[in-house]
């Protein structure tokens, strides 16, 4: 009954951490549809009533190529907007001036349009999409409609301006909630698998910290995602005035998840040496199964503090708690595999309070005396606080 019922609060745990992430999402792409709406209206009204075009289609497509762009690159789309659309102009320009129009004059100064692009700026999909699409343009209506040229490039700078202004000034995104969206996943996996390795080590599972260890090494893209987010985060800052405020934040996010990269390599290190030392039948103290227990804690606490904007002391209580763990393990003999896990939660300790924004030498002395007392409990008699 009672690990049905731990089995149970799992499954809620996770099916409620499922649905907020969700939530999350859901509102992020709101967020982004009214601004691309927005943009869109606001561009088409610009380039009617102010520029006189009765028909503004590009300012409009400008201003939500922008919008869409990948959260950290919206300022970068549009200079690429820009970019593509004066290289297509000048391409077909130069080679409709003598070859003339026609449908294979057509597919001619597109391919030169698209290859010239291509091989200048290389895999850019905005610079080169727009290239090709005004080459297209230029090529079909320029013998119908003359002149096309100039407000071809006025309507693409209107757009990509009126797309960054509403990112920027009438609906930019929460950054923070941003990088909690895509960190989250992050911490969660990394603070649950730290707790399968902390459970093979106590039930002598050894495929059970292999699990984890897989698991760990899956976390590429997660950690892609959260660099991307980390990107978007620090362009709303820059560009944003009602998210200046934020900025230090967002800094103190990019500083951590440093740190939390080389946590995620340290815990790889730990279940891989936990499952040699489970594999060779090594004696296993209770101390390191509850040493990796305790540096899972941390992680959750981690996240928790830096999300709520907390002083992060609860967290270095838990790292400090981790290492005193790996001190009297050590104290108590083990085996090359079992010590060797021991110095990997003392660095990943080390790295989880450099997270919480200590120097690395303050971090290295911390855990070092931590470590110090626990080896000192045991070479005393005394019983784990």
């Amino acid at each position: 009954m009672a690990r049905a019922k731990a089995t149970a609060a799992r499954v809620r745990g996770r099916g409620g951490r499922a649905g907020r992430l969700r939530l999350s999402q859901l509102e992020a792409a709101l967020v982004i549809s009214v601004q691309a709406g927005l943009a869109a209206a606001l561009a088409w009204s610009i380039g009617h009533d102010l520029l006189g075009n009765p028909a503004p289609i590009f300012a409009p497509s400008a201003a939500v190529g922008t919008i869409v762009a990948a959260l950290g690159q919206r300022a970068h789309r549009t200079v690429e907007l820009l970019l593509g659309v004066g290289f297509g102009i000048a391409t077909s320009d130069f080679l409709l001036s003598f070859l003339g129009t026609g449908f294979w004059q057509t597919g001619f100064v597109v391919g030169c349009a698209i290859l010239a692009t291509l091989v200048l700026f290389g895999r850019s999909g905005a610079a080169v999409g727009q290239a090709g699409g005004t080459a297209v343009l230029l090529a079909t209506l320029a013998p119908a409609q003359k002149d096309l040229e100039w407000p071809r490039i006025v309507e693409a700078m209107v757009g990509g301006v009126v797309g960054l202004v509403v990112v920027a000034l009438l609906v930019p995104l929460n950054p923070m909630r941003i990088l909690d969206r895509d960190a989250a996943p992050i911490f969660h996996c990394l603070a649950r698998q730290l707790r399968e390795v902390s459970a093979a080590l106590t039930t002598s599972d050894q495929q059970r910290a292999v699990r984890a260890l897989d698991t760990l090494r899956g976390m590429g893209p997660d950690l892609d995602r959260m660099h991307e987010a980390l990107s978007g985060a620090e362009e709303v800052v820059s560009l944003a005035p009602a998210r200046w405020l934020r900025r230090q934040d967002v800094e103190r996010f990019a500083r951590a998840s440093q740190q939390v990269e080389r946590v995620i390599e340290h815990s790889r290190g730990v279940a891989r040496r936990s499952a040699l030392a489970l594999q060779y039948n090594e004696r296993i103290p209770a101390d390191l199964a509850d040493s990796v227990g305790q540096l899972a804690d941390a992680v959750e606490l981690l996240r928790r503090e830096h999300r709520a904007g907390r002083p992060t002391e609860r967290t270095r209580h838990a790292v400090r708690a981790a290492a005193y763990r790996a001190g009297r393990t050590r104290a108590q003999g083990i085996d090359e595999f079992g010590d060797a896990v021991v110095t990997q939660v003392r660095t990943a300790a080390s790295d989880l309070l450099r997270a919480t924004g200590c120097d690395a030498t303050t971090a290295n002395e911390e855990v070092r005396h931590a470590v110090q007392q626990g080896e000192d409990s045991v070479r005393a008699g005394g019983t784990p606080e």
